[in-house]
């Protein structure tokens, strides 16, 4: 579970204490359709039409109110399932059960009428909160946090009340084991939540973990539980990991990610003639970041060690520079692959969101997978996206003189899929050896001033180049405009590669955040060292950005006025100093997903 920044927390309170009463005397039994009829305060469910272009066309998001964090995503008799934090009645984070949606590709969603989880035990009567999904002798069982009565934060269980449903449309909590775990001594009551899928150890038991932070001394943690029958739970001496002064890990997240190939893998003990790594990601609650580890598992001992001392919780590398953040990955049977769901925030105030009647979408489901250089994951779009491509413009060899802009024609909409290849350009116009020593600055982490390399130009810098990339989501005279660029950057003669996005003139209004995102592209273990390349999909208020095949992602929300729907264009641009060609240029119109209930 996700919860709020403590800036807006106070205000979302009262919201939600407001509501209580009304809550607690719902009918027992919750569907949309019923929650659609209840009257709730009018702001909180006007659904104004004058903000319908900002709503997504084929991110997966409700038909109205508040959401946060994926849930227990999986695969079950031919069917993706997609539980997810949902408040039913208004578009502010409040009254948190689970919604429920399905699909067959992971992009045309459909949505479940009966909630899955909902707040009426003791145990979870303030919010079911965020938790896994794990397949127990060929059944799916969700673990999820429940917030008591006494607001405390503990560990809760459910099951299909017909598992040969492959919908799965109704859960029944376990209440006679639950809470299968409370707090332990020396944690916060308040610091408790995010089970993880669970797996089994050498000793043949099962194995959950829990997301939560030492009291004494803000040490983030790991806590590990085991189980013989997956109903009475113990807590092990062993943490899986933690590190001092990070704080509060959320939604914690572990997996196996094999060394060589993008196929993924639910053995934890390692499969035969296979060599694997293990992935340890947390989101921490102090920064919002998503941040991850490649290291190995001692199945024996019970413990997580990174591969690299610089690059551990911390100094972590991130799943998403922008706003993507309690994210959860699962293991697709059907194609052998480990995906990944994040959720993605809005980036304008709270009553913005209350006007349009809801806030919040899901990211595009990614695949994920080890990067040659194995101390760092790729992450690329699942391919059933590309089912929505249309009406394609292609070019070739653009060649992009010092301040160049190129209108890309025909490109109009709020719904593209973009793909770019630069022509890395030369350091010196005369110099024909100069071929850039792009060894990869990832192990030494990523530095505090990210940013300031994005933003403008850096003093210190010995050179610079670019930026250069497209602007999105653009008006035509370009008062508005997202812009996505490469840019190089030497220092002591060593070049660094940052992916930027610039969200400084993205909109008109007064009330969206227009900040800049950016990190480090490692090209040390890319084959071909004289191509820059990015993948953009672009969905009205949403920019979601691959460089280097998935090597950086950037997430970022836009909301602007002129450059919306079909007044929205596309630029390709230099404003660097040196020539930059675009070798490669596709852009593809997206169509729009139609959700129904079942």
């Amino acid at each position: 579970m996700a919860p709020l920044p403590s800036s807006s927390l106070f205000s979302f309170s009262l919201l939600f204490f407001a509501l209580l009463p009304s809550i607690l005397s719902l009918p027992d039994r919750y569907d949309v359709q019923t929650l659609a009829a209840i009257d709730q305060s009018p702001d909180s469910q006007r659904n104004d039409l004058d903000w319908e272009w900002q709503r997504t066309g084929f991110h997966f998001q409700p038909v109205k109110n508040w959401m946060n964090d994926p849930n227990g995503p999986l695969f079950y008799k031919g069917v993706y399932h997609l539980f997810y934090q949902w408040n039913p009645y208004a578009a502010v984070w409040g009254n948190i059960t689970w919604g429920h949606a399905v699909s067959t590709d992971l992009i045309h969603w459909k949505y479940v009428k009966e909630l899955a989880l909902v707040p009426d035990r003791w145990y979870d009567i303030k919010g079911v909160w965020s938790g896994s999904a794990t397949i127990v002798n060929g059944e799916p069982i969700l673990l999820y946090t429940g917030w008591t009565n006494s607001s405390t934060q503990v560990q809760n269980k459910a099951v299909p009340k017909n598992s040969s449903d492959p919908l799965l449309r109704e859960w029944i909590k376990v209440d006679a084991e639950n809470p299968f775990a409370v707090p332990p001594p020396g944690i916060n009551t308040s610091d408790f939540r995010d089970p993880t899928t669970a797996w089994i150890g050498q000793d043949g038991l099962w194995r959950t973990a829990v997301g939560s932070k030492y009291r004494a001394n803000d040490t983030g943690i790991i806590l590990q539980y085991r189980s013989k029958d997956f109903a009475k739970w113990e807590l092990l001496d062993e943490s899986l990991h933690a590190v001092n002064g990070t704080g509060m890990w959320e939604c914690p997240d572990f997996f196996p990610v094999a060394v060589h190939g993008q196929q993924g893998s639910e053995n934890y003990l390692g499969e035969e003639n296979a060599i694997q790594k293990f992935v340890i990601k947390v989101s921490l609650d102090e920064t919002r970041f998503d941040t991850y580890v490649v290291g190995d598992y001692d199945p024996a001992s019970e413990k997580f060690l990174p591969s690299f001392e610089a690059l551990d919780i911390g100094t972590a590398l991130r799943y998403d520079y922008g706003i993507y953040y309690a994210s959860k990955s699962f293991y697709d049977p059907h194609k052998k692959r480990r995906v990944l769901l994040g959720w993605i925030n809005e980036a304008d105030k709270p009553t913005s969101d209350i006007r349009k009647g809801w806030a919040s979408v899901q990211a595009i489901p990614r695949v994920v997978w080890l990067d040659e250089n194995q101390h760092s994951l790729r992450q690329w779009p699942v391919p059933e996206i590309n089912s929505l491509r249309k009406h394609p413009i292609r070019h070739t060899d653009l060649l992009l003189k010092q301040g160049e802009v190129f209108k890309v024609n025909g490109s109009q909409g709020s719904q593209l899929d973009i793909e770019v290849t630069f022509q890395i350009p030369k350091a010196h116009a005369n110099d024909e050896n100069d071929e850039f020593n792009f060894e990869s600055s990832r192990v030494e982490g990523i530095p505090n001033n990210t940013l300031i390399y994005c933003n403008g130009s850096f003093p210190e810098a010995e050179q610079i180049i670019g930026p250069f990339g497209v602007h999105v989501l653009a008006s035509e005279d370009l008062r508005e405009r997202t812009s996505v660029f490469f840019k190089f950057l030497k220092f002591k003669g060593s070049w660094k590669t940052m992916v930027c996005n610039d969200l400084t003139s993205s909109s008109l209004a007064s009330d969206a955040t227009k900040g800049v995102y950016g990190g480090l592209v490692s090209l040390s273990s890319y084959k071909n060292r004289q191509a820059l390349t990015m993948r953009i999909l672009v969905d009205h208020s949403i920019v979601e950005t691959f460089a280097q095949g998935g090597r950086t992602c950037i997430t970022a929300r836009s909301y602007p006025l002129l450059g919306s729907d079909n007044n929205a264009h596309m630029f390709v641009f230099n404003n660097g100093s040196l020539p930059v060609k675009a070798t490669h240029l596709a852009v593809w119109k997206m169509d729009k997903i139609r959700y129904t209930t079942v």
